[in-house]
């Protein structure tokens, strides 16, 4: 397993799968260990995707001082990451929460990303935020499913900060596009893989300037795709389009029958689109470079 020093001395573990070009995965949760990843629903096939165990999760060692869990303190571990893979430039993934952290490294380094692809992804950073509305907007599209009745309540209560731990699992189905055997699965492992005392720090407000990520935002160069689930509330569809406004070279892709994890309820889907993006915005900084070498 390898591992790579923090600023501070941290040690931090990365793993490795599939072949191909190096794509950098940030986890969500937040503070949950990579391994929920997965293989991204076969994105090994077209990326060698480089995926990042946040400090005191996965594998990667409890720093000393836990402060360092707030995100924009992460920025430096991200830093390192790039550093300790030798790349100049980078595609970045990044998963629900962690797409908070991977805007704040694009603020600090938006030299370092050549295209960025939020999953899901939060974008508290930009002073966007999923609402306790959209959350009931969102469940309201699953009042169909069996579990809903006896799910719905524990939702609203997660939204509203009173819910109790049996309420996170009642409430569960409603991150997934289908509540089938592979996404139960899936779900039993969050409360072992993620680290709780690191999650109530991670994006904590004094994190955030989103008035500066707008105007960084704003004048960006860089390529950017929005994945969205059309059945997620966190983000909503029409939440996800008005992030991907805020740049000037977005996507927005929802996938259809998906939830917060897309890449399990539509795997196909979800590596063709991702992949499509990377490879058009290959192509195009392919055709800018011979624009460059063979000028008018």
């Amino acid at each position: 397993m390898p591992t790579f020093a923090a600023a501070d001395g941290t040690r931090l573990a990365h793993h490795t799968r599939g072949e191909g070009e190096p794509l950098l995965c940030l986890p969500g949760g937040p503070m949950r260990a990579s391994a929920y990843l997965g293989d991204l629903g076969g994105l090994t096939r077209h990326r060698r995707l480089c995926v990042l165990d946040l400090r005191g999760t996965g594998d990667s060692a409890l720093p000393a001082d836990t402060a360092t869990y707030r995100c924009d303190r992460q920025v430096d571990d991200v830093e390192a990451f790039r550093a300790h893979l030798r790349l100049d430039r980078v595609d970045f993934l990044a998963h629900s929460a962690g797409g908070d952290l991977a805007l704040l490294y694009a603020v600090r380094h938006p030299r370092r990303v050549r295209t960025l692809t939020l999953v899901t992804g939060r974008a508290r950073a930009l002073g966007v935020d999923f609402t306790a509305e959209h959350r009931a907007e969102g469940a309201a599209r699953r009042a169909a499913e069996p579990w809903f009745e006896s799910a719905h309540e524990a939702y609203g209560r997660i939204w509203a900060g009173t819910a109790s731990d049996a309420d996170f699992d009642v409430a569960t189905p409603f991150f997934y596009g289908r509540w089938d055997a592979a996404a139960m699965a899936h779900a039993a492992t969050d409360v072992e893989q993620t680290n709780e005392k690191a999650a109530d720090r991670y994006a904590a407000p004094d994190a955030f300037r989103p008035a500066e990520a707008r105007a960084v935002a704003a004048a960006w160069d860089t390529r950017v795709l929005l994945v969205a689930g059309e059945l997620d509330s966190g983000p909503l569809p029409r939440v996800a389009a008005a992030v991907a406004d805020l740049f000037p070279r977005a996507e927005l892709a929802v996938l259809p029958g998906c939830g917060h994890f897309p890449w399990l309820d539509a795997p196909k889907a979800f590596r063709e689109t991702v992949a499509g993006f990377l490879d058009r915005a290959d192509s195009r900084e392919d055709d800018r470079r011979d624009d460059a070498e063979d000028p008018p």
